[in-house]
């Protein structure tokens, strides 16, 4: 078992939810499509900006959380943000479910150079071309080493008690990605940063038994020298706030 404790415990809010508005959740339906109850009693079509199975967050009657822009360039005002689910103390909490958010959020991280863990920095690039037809979420140059770092970022909100897990389901796309991070080592550093976007997970593991490929290239680029990076954020109606790395748990 691989371990990494948070690096502090201090909140540090990085993105706040733009004129948002609560309702329930009636369904969601052709992945894109979700129709909420707003607490006026009006019922609205808000966009889905998830397109996985989101499991054990996406529970009918569900307290939601949206955010509101009205644009004629938009086909729906609304989008669909958070939902509440209950934590696995059984407390209620927020589940961030926009998976357009991670990357800006991780960008600020970057910026901010909140991640200690990674080697000190000089600039930072999104959506760089690499792999085969692949962009890599952000890289990173100026190092000390020389060495360029990768960053690809997943979303992750599917727990187990207090064990956040990624994948959900079978993921080509992530595979793919394993292997294009594995081909640019030891050239270049190589990061996977798991973005926990609920704040009741304090450890990781990878999803063995949705994809056994998954977890079997990600075990193998570690060995290689892949850094992984579990990042816990705390989620609620004011917006996103970073809470420290989880504990790794790999069997």
């Amino acid at each position: 078992m691989l371990s990494a404790q948070p690096s502090f415990t201090q909140e540090i809010q990085l993105y706040c939810y733009p004129n948002s508005t609560q309702g329930k959740l009636v369904k969601r339906y052709k992945r894109f499509f979700a129709d909420i109850e707003l607490d006026s009693g009006e019922i609205i079509t808000a966009h889905c900006p998830n397109t996985g199975p989101m499991s054990g967050v996406c529970e009918v009657g569900s307290r939601v959380l949206l955010s509101h822009n009205p644009s004629p360039k938009r086909k729906l005002a609304y989008t669909w943000e958070a939902i509440e689910v209950l934590g696995h103390q059984q407390k209620p909490i927020w589940v961030g479910v926009n998976t357009n958010l991670p990357n800006r959020v991780v960008k600020e991280l970057l910026t901010q150079r909140l991640l200690t863990d990674l080697e000190p920095y000089e600039t930072v690039r999104s959506e760089v071309k690499y792999g085969t037809n692949s962009r890599v979420d952000f890289f990173l140059e100026g190092t000390s080493s020389g060495k360029p770092i990768y960053i690809e970022v997943k979303n992750t909100t599917w727990s187990d008690g207090s064990l956040a897990k990624f994948p959900d389901t079978v993921t080509d796309r992530g595979q793919k990605h394993l292997r294009e991070m594995m081909a640019v080592m030891p050239q270049a550093q190589a990061v996977m940063l798991y973005f926990i976007n609920r704040s009741d997970c304090d450890s990781f593991a990878p999803g063995d038994d949705r994809d056994p490929t998954y977890g079997q290239l990600l075990r193998q680029a570690i060995e290689q020298g892949l850094i992984v990076l579990p990042c816990r954020f705390s989620v609620s109606p004011a917006g996103l706030s970073f809470i420290g790395l989880a504990a790794q748990q790999f069997n």
